[in-house]
């Protein structure tokens, strides 16, 4: 049984939105940070959002401030991620990870991730 399973991606143009999903099975994800991170196409993993595992506390990378919501359902045991506003450079394979901010990119991912493709 995969741990963390992604879902929502697919394609769109600049400006749409999606919503990202990871659903959790085998643990309790408000017992953990939970961060989402992405890998665009040939290049290496990085950090776009953490929550806390209280959600008292998100942190969002530079580059998605303002576009990007990090949220989670614990009735669902799923955390998602609101993506607005898209751009181009939003392209990448997303994977939620059960880290902090500072090890997310160190975390190897569990699921498959989903495909966000931005493109006109």
């Amino acid at each position: 049984e995969v741990p963390l399973v992604e879902s929502g991606g697919g394609l769109v143009q600049p400006g749409g939105s999606l919503r990202l999903s990871c659903a959790a099975s085998g643990f309790v994800l408000g017992g953990s940070f939970m961060s989402w991170v992405r890998q665009p196409p040939g290049k290496g993993l990085e950090w776009v959002s953490t929550i806390s595992n209280d959600v008292r506390f998100t942190w969002y990378a530079d580059s998605v401030q303002g576009r990007f919501t990090i949220s989670r359902d614990d009735a669902k045991n799923t955390l998602y991620l609101q993506l607005n506003d898209l751009k181009i450079e939003d392209t990448a394979m997303y994977y939620c990870v059960k880290s902090n901010r500072a090890s997310a990119t160190k975390t190897p991912p569990l699921g498959q991730g989903t495909q966000v493709t931005v493109s006109s």
